[in-house]
């Protein structure tokens, strides 16, 4: 089995006395697509903040990309992880023209409207944008985009370094029903790409997971209830013990659904398997 592109053995986060995430272990390998799903508050970009090296843990170990937290220099790391999440990256400045945008990433800085940039790396955004759907953006400003083509633009820019993981933090969160299905569709199309990056998306609903991902990862109060493969995971009685309310789970097309079922939520969490 290759090497974990990810893997966190019994990581506790304490702040003020509370756990945020507790005796979590999570590994995730080169070619998986990971949903990690749980509610509000349950610590999901708790998780997201430790796996893209933003926080460490308050007990435990984590090693990203063959290198442990703590024992090596993270500027060594920061163009291997993409990561698209409100609380953990600054988004560009509402004037920002979107090429500028997306180019700027391979220096990790934004609002350089007056750079000039090698044809290599502008043809690479270009690239990227129209990936996503977002060519015709190209000479718009960032803050006259909609949700859901600024959502499409930060990842396309997650994207300009060739990261080996990319985080996305709730990325269909605010769009309406059209502007999700169409990241939805870029999403899946995505995960179908032999050679993109592994993917950790985050969510707190299954209509949210693309065609394509492979595993899922189910957390509540802070810790791991459940994970593996979507089939074993996504089941109605793990995602009622989840969400802690009675779930039927149905699956059309590849697409998850779920709603409110008759009866009480399972009385135990489900057994985790991480």
């Amino acid at each position: 089995m290759p090497d974990a592109v990810l893997r966190l053995d019994n990581v506790n986060v304490v702040r003020d006395g509370s756990y945020l995430l507790r005796n979590v272990s999570w590994a995730v390998f080169p070619g998986q697509r990971w949903v990690v799903l749980g509610p509000n508050g349950a610590g999901k970009t708790t998780l997201l903040q430790v796996a893209s090296g933003r926080l460490f843990p308050t007990r435990g170990t984590v090693d990203l990309l063959g290198a442990r937290l703590g024992k090596v220099n993270l500027l060594d790391l920061r163009y291997r992880v993409g990561v698209v999440s409100p609380a953990l990256v600054e988004t560009p400045p509402a004037d920002e023209r979107v090429l500028d945008a997306v180019v700027t990433a391979g220096w990790s800085v934004l609002g350089r409207a007056d750079e000039e940039y090698d044809e290599v790396d502008l043809t690479r955004a270009a690239g990227l944008l129209t990936q996503f759907g977002c060519r015709g953006l190209v000479d718009r400003r960032f803050g006259t985009l909609s949700e859901g083509e600024r959502k499409r633009v930060l990842i396309a820019r997650a994207l300009m370094t060739d990261p080996e993981l990319l985080l996305l933090d709730e990325p269909a969160s605010g769009l309406d029903l059209g502007a999700r299905e169409a990241l939805m569709r870029r999403l899946t199309r995505f995960a179908a790409d032999p050679i993109a990056p592994v993917l950790v998306l985050v969510s707190h609903h299954v209509e949210e997971i693309p065609v394509g991902v492979t595993h899922a990862l189910l957390v509540r109060g802070g810790q791991a209830l459940a994970a593996g493969p979507v089939a074993q995971v996504l089941t109605a009685q793990a995602l009622s013990s989840c969400f802690g309310i009675p779930l039927e789970v149905g699956v059309a097309a590849g697409r998850y659904t779920a709603r409110l079922a008759a009866g009480p939520p399972p009385r135990h969490p489900v057994s985790a398997s991480v």
